[in-house]
This record gives structure tokens, sequence and C-alpha cells, in this order.
């Protein structure tokens, strides 16, 4: 294996042959992945907390990062914690050299324990590995298209402090015309945008545990909006569910990938202050949706002053952008 300089400071990079602990991500078509900015793993539980795996396959721009792999682990449903929360992890992220069966272990080089907080919710590498070299098969980062990470999350201490708020920002804001709920959008890169608006009436008078919005077009798939009103399994009564799926998953076959890039959005009809998830998600026959079974409290969904719940109506949004 050719020898790797690994460029951010204060990163630690032993070899372990032991795999991750609580994680692993197997990405089969990373040369997909780089259609994207930012991909999102599925959710998995660690300290009593759920995290995500967070990969830029072109590296995370804001950090100046370019050219590199970054990988993140980010906390998710902090939205449903006590505000003023605080958790302290001792974390690592793993990537696996398959042509020798080791794992590359990136931590701290101090052994820090890194808080995480409502401004700051995931931490991570920003350059784990140049691109050139993650793409060597000499290596064994990437071979026949496929790269393997993982985390491993140990929480440390846990803390509360006092009220705080956060106001989450949207970026590439659209507007939508009143004639029609559906259109499409070209971005720059020749990936398709579908926006689909779905408008609930009477949402306290809704008796069926799940609902489904009409089917729409996104990159060449059918798509539906699913909402649980009341939420589902073990967020029942306490939380809004909300999912992307496919409408007609039946339709593929059992090899067939669609990566999209997707945002789910309660709309705030009162003054624009929209409550939103992003994610992306490789959706296949088996695997036909992606979403949040605690996308919002159901008890803040409901307080008047918020505007997601108005004259008993609701107004949900889904964006999804399918790679070209």
């Amino acid at each position: 294996m050719a020898n790797l300089e690994f460029e951010q400071d204060g990163v630690s990079t032993p070899f372990s042959y032991t795999p991750p602990t609580h994680y692993t991500l197997k990405i089969e078509s990373f040369s997909l992945l780089k259609k994207l900015n930012r991909f999102e793993s599925g959710e998995f539980d660690a300290g009593g907390y759920k995290w995500k795996l967070v990969v830029y396959p072109n590296g995370y721009k804001k950090k100046n990062a370019e050219d590199h792999i970054s990988v993140y682990l980010e906390m998710a449903g902090a939205e449903s914690l006590e505000t003023g929360w605080e958790v302290f992890v001792d974390f690592r992220l793993f990537l696996l050299d398959q042509n020798k069966g080791i794992y590359l272990v990136l931590q701290d080089a101090n052994l820090n324990k890194m808080c995480l907080h409502v401004a700051m919710l995931e931490v991570g590498f920003d350059r784990v590995i140049p691109l050139k070299s993650f793409a060597d098969a000499s290596n064994g980062y990437l071979i026949d298209d496929t790269c393997v990470f993982g985390a491993e999350v140990f929480v440390c201490k846990e803390r509360r402090a006092g009220k705080a708020e956060c106001l989450p920002r949207i970026n590439n804001a659209v507007i939508v015309s009143k004639e029609n709920n559906d259109f499409l959008h070209k971005k720059e890169n020749n990936d398709f945008m579908n926006k689909h608006v779905w408008k609930i009436e009477e949402f306290s008078k809704l008796t069926p545990e799940r609902l489904e919005s009409k089917p729409f077009n996104a990159g060449g798939q059918t798509w539906k909006i699913v909402l649980y009103p009341k939420g589902m399994n073990d967020v029942k009564d306490t939380h809004v569910s909300l999912f992307l799926k496919l409408a007609n998953p039946e339709k593929l076959s059992t090899a067939s990938k669609i990566l999209a890039q997707f945002t789910l959005r309660i709309v705030d009809q009162l003054s624009a202050k929209h409550f939103f998830r992003q994610a992306s998600h490789c959706f296949r026959a088996s695997s036909p949706s992606f979403g949040w079974s605690n996308f919002i409290m159901l008890g803040f969904f409901k307080e008047r002053d918020k505007g997601y719940l108005v004259m008993n109506t609701c107004v949900v949004e889904a964006e999804v952008t399918v790679p070209s």
C-alpha cells in the first residue's frame, strides 16, 4: 500500500483488524454518490442516542476540503431532546482497506472528548484522504466502486443547560405557483429536482394511522409522501412521522438502486420558518422508503404560534433530486 498523507492536524490514524462496534456503512456505487455534495446514512443507536454517518464524497467545501473525502458523525433526532442539552462523546470513524482486511481508524490524537449541542450537531474529519489516493485501488479503500465506512460512539457525559432556541436556515427557497402544486427544476449540474406540495385538512379529525399523498414524478420515478399523524412504533402519540417512498417499488429489479437527495418540510403558514429535514438515500425494491419516525414532536407541531397547523390544516412539501 502506498504511503498516504493525512493532512488534518490533531488526527491519529492507527489501524484495527476489528470491525467497528456500532455501525458499518457499505457503499457499492461510490461513483453515483459523487453526484451529491453530501450523503447521510441511516440512523443507528449508540450510548442511548441516535446517530448518522455523513460523507462528503467531494470534500466539505465549507471547510476548504475539496479533493478529499470528508466524513462526520451527526446526532439524529436532536429536536426531541430537552433544550440546552450537551452530550460529550468519544468517537472513532473507520475506513476499510479491502486489500488487507484492516480498518483505518480516525480519532482525535489527544483523545479529547467532543461536545455536541444544538449549535453543533456533527463532528468529524475534514480531510480523511485525498480523492486521488482514495480512488487508487492499490490502497484498498475503493475497490470495484465499493467502499466501507464505520463508526464507534461512546457517550462520556450528558448535561442540561438553560433554554435555547434555533431558527433553521432554508437553502434554495422556491416560490410555489398556486395554480400548480407540482413542478420540475433543472439545476446547473443537470440533476432534476421536483417539488410536491401536499395540503392536509381537518388534521385533528384524521382517523387513519397512515396517510399517503398523491403520486408525483421525479427523476423518472414515481414517489409518495407518507405521514403518520400520531407517530408510529416507539414514538406513537408523541411525534408526527414523515417519510418519502417509491410508489411502485415492485417495478424495480432486485439489483436496481435509485439514489435521491430529498427534503421533507412542514410549512410554517404564518412566518415561513419552516421545519424541515434533509437526507440522501439509495432506494431499492427491498428498501423503498426513508424518513423519520420522530420528524417533529406532536405537541410542538400543534402550538398555535408555530404556524404548522392553521385552521386545522397543515402543508407538507417534498423536494426530490435524482442525479441525472
